[in-house]
Order: structure tokens, then C-alpha cells, then sequence
């Protein structure tokens, strides 16, 4: 038993070797060297047309390629020193929150899932699953994130997704989303 305050709290320890295996990323979803980052295929304005969120919440600055048949797409948030979350979340030590790291991912594949004309109106996210951190991102990094489909229905996708800063993953997630 542990003591905890004075409360006793029963606890199980469960070896390592019984705990479910990461899956680890062992490449980007597409390569990026043939991507000029310098281009912008969607801007602020042209990303208005396919995400409500806006504000505080428009977690992608632009879109910066989408594969030939639109499946795929590659795009980037700044991160900025004067954001909502950079006081509270780690004061002194701002690290731009994973929750918010799903977010521009989400909003990336709701851009490339509604420029290909499948779906009209608001697409929200549904489930986040294999969600792996592995590096922080803090206020002056260009966040770079790549999604790739899945799978597809008329009601819902799937895609993975994955953040990159300086060239390395920091973070990946499967998203699903559906038209709501």
C-alpha cells in the first residue's frame, strides 16, 4: 500500500513488458523534400472558406501543398509569443498545449477533406486515437503539420496526422471527423 496523506490507496504495479507497444513512427507520412515552404497554396483568407474557427481558435496560418488528388495536405501555424494559452500554460516556460496540437491537425484535414467537394458545412472531430507527443513546441517554432487520408465515407473520414518542428516529429495523432 502507498500512503497518500494519510489515505491508503491499493496499488498494482503492472511490469512494462504487459503494457500495449507505442506505435512508432518510423517516417514522415510523405516525404518533404520536394515541398517548397516558401509557397502558400491557401492563405487566411482562402482557409476562411473552409474552417468557421477563427480568431484564437484558427489554429492554421495556410496551407502550403495538398497532393495531386487532394488526399494529403501539408501546412503551418507560427507560433506566437502573444497567444492566449502562453501566459498560464507553463508560466515562464510557454509549451503550445497538445490539445491545441490536435486542434491544427484537425483543422488541417477538415481543409483538405472539404476543398476535394465531398462534404458542405461544418465538419468537427470525433475521435482522436494513437496520440503520441515527442517533442514540445514553444512560442517562435513554425509548426508544420501533415495530414493523410485513410479512409472515407459520406458521413465520415480518417486521417493521420503528424507535427514536425525543425525537422523533427513532435507529435501524431489518427483523426476521425464527420460532417455534423
Amino acid at each position: 500500500m502507498e500512503s497518500v496523506a494519510n489515505c491508503y490507496l491499493p496499488v498494482t504495479l503492472t511490469p512494462h513488458q504487459n503494457l500495449p507497444k507505442q506505435n512508432m513512427a518510423a517516417t514522415l507520412l510523405f516525404p518533404l523534400d520536394q515541398i517548397d515552404r516558401s509557397k502558400t497554396l491557401c492563405d487566411k483568407a482562402e482557409i476562411d472558406r473552409y474552417l468557421p474557427q477563427s480568431g484564437q481558435m484558427r489554429m492554421i496560418d495556410r496551407v502550403i501543398w495538398l497532393s495531386e488528388l487532394g488526399t494529403s495536405a501539408f501546412g503551418e501555424r507560427i507560433i506566437r509569443d502573444d497567444e492566449f494559452w502562453v501566459e498560464g500554460h507553463i508560466p515562464g516556460r510557454p509549451i503550445f498545449p497538445g490539445v491545441l496540437m490536435i486542434e491544427a491537425a484537425a483543422q488541417l484535414c477538415s481543409i483538405a477533406h472539404t476543398r476535394l467537394g465531398r462534404t458542405t458545412g461544418f465538419l468537427g472531430f470525433t475521435r482522436c486515437d494513437d496520440v503520441v507527443f515527442r517533442g514540445q513546441v514553444v512560442p517562435g517554432d513554425h509548426f508544420y503539420l501533415l495530414s493523410k487520408e485513410v479512409s472515407y465515407n459520406v458521413r465520415r473520414f480518417v486521417s493521420q496526422t503528424q507535427g514536425i518542428v525543425n525537422d523533427k516529429l513532435v507529435f501524431e495523432a489518427t483523426i476521425t471527423g464527420m460532417a455534423i
